[in-house]
């Protein structure tokens, strides 16, 4: 089959191959034909070495598509059932799971250091355990989500990481108030996502943060009040809070710099969500006396904080409802054949979400 690999981290192109096979399928697994696949920027993370993954490895994290044979003792799908993958399932039986903090379970990480697929020349990996770059991958049965056949494989892909992340942060780990102000900083598909789900809680004012226009501009078609660059963030600050700073401030991109750009602009007593995947070595720095004079929240943001797949259907119902528009937010649609110029305009931050259609 065809699959999208990366040979080496910090290389910058995919080479798309026809020579791979999807292995380890039997007992307690699945065969998925994957039909759409979103490019998250966590993808961008392992290639380049900021989210740890071996190599060489198919990446993507973030698909749909349909069962094409089921292992034994598989009893809650069958073949031709439509699935979301979830890269992060839960085990039920961990004690985060039995807390109730199933986006905290690492049973999902056990899978990540097996080989997911093999060619001539080796074994390759999949990213987060499962490598949706390709026509077809072997999953957990717990990875695969059934979901209803009125939900297109390009939405379910999205629902699948990038959504559940940016609306789980804000009606998940934030709990934005009604009436409240909100910053949003980084307004890719995450970021924007994170939007949305601001405005469903009521904030009275969201500004999205972001340095291209393009993607200010779509902020505001997705429920901003105002969309500004970071240079302009702090007039934002003044005009919108009178310079107390916001009730809310999403941090969505990943960085150090930026987390305390959002501390900064984050009001006394207020709470800062990071959403952001970074790296192990970029180190936030606050003291001591503004942790303690300040008493702002910091709360980290995984999977968007709650349920996954109680996340995936409140999102599938909100999108029914026309609460939340997800077809707007795939702004390119690509062949697995154009993955590497869909990278470029991940890069280049021209693309809210790019679908890659496989």
């Amino acid at each position: 089959m065809r699959a999208a690999v990366l040979h080496e981290i910090g290389r910058e192109k995919l080479e798309v191959l026809d020579d791979v096979e999807a292995v380890g399928f039997g007992p307690g697994k699945v065969r998925v034909r994957v039909r759409a696949t979103g490019l998250c920027h966590s993808d961008l993370s392992a290639m380049n070495g900021v989210l740890p993954q071996p190599a060489p490895f198919v990446p993507g994290h973030e698909g749909a598509g349909e069962v094409l044979d089921v292992g034994d003792g598989v009893r809650h799908l069958k073949p031709g059932d439509r699935v979301v993958l979830c890269w992060l399932p839960a085990c039920g039986a961990c004690p985060a799971c039995k807390r109730g903090q199933t986006q905290l379970c690492l049973a999902g990480f056990v899978n990540a250091g097996t080989p997911n697929f093999r060619r001539a020349g080796g074994d390759l990996f999949g990213f987060a355990g499962t490598g949706t770059f390709a026509e077809e991958v072997v999953v957990d049965a717990g990875c695969a989500v059934p979901i209803p056949e009125d939900v297109p494989f390009d939405i379910a892909a999205l629902i699948g990481c990038g959504v559940t992340t940016g609306l789980g942060a804000a009606l998940n780990t934030a709990d934005v108030a009604p009436g409240s102000s909100v910053a949003v900083i980084g307004c890719g598909g995450v970021g924007i996502s994170a939007v949305q789900g601001a405005r469903l809680k009521g904030a009275a004012e969201i500004v999205a943060v972001d340095p291209v226009a393009s993607r200010r501009e779509s902020a505001l078609t997705f429920g901003a009040t105002r969309a500004v660059s970071p240079e302009e963030l702090a007039d934002a600050k003044q005009q919108v809070t009178g310079g107390e700073g916001f009730d809310y401030v999403f941090e969505v991109v990943g960085r150090s710099a930026t987390a305390r750009t959002a501390y900064d602009n984050t009001r006394r007593g207020g709470t800062l969500v990071v959403v952001g995947a970074g790296a192990m070595d970029d180190f936030l720095q606050l003291n001591m006396f503004e942790l303690f004079f300040d008493e702002k929240r910091i709360l980290p943001s995984m999977y968007g904080g709650g349920d996954v797949l109680r996340s995936y259907e409140r999102t599938i119902a909100l999108w029914r409802a026309g609460r939340v528009d997800l077809a707007n937010l795939i702004t390119h649609r690509v062949p697995l054949s154009g993955i590497n110029e869909a990278l470029d305009q991940m890069r280049t931050g021209t693309a809210l979400r790019t679908c890659i259609e496989i």
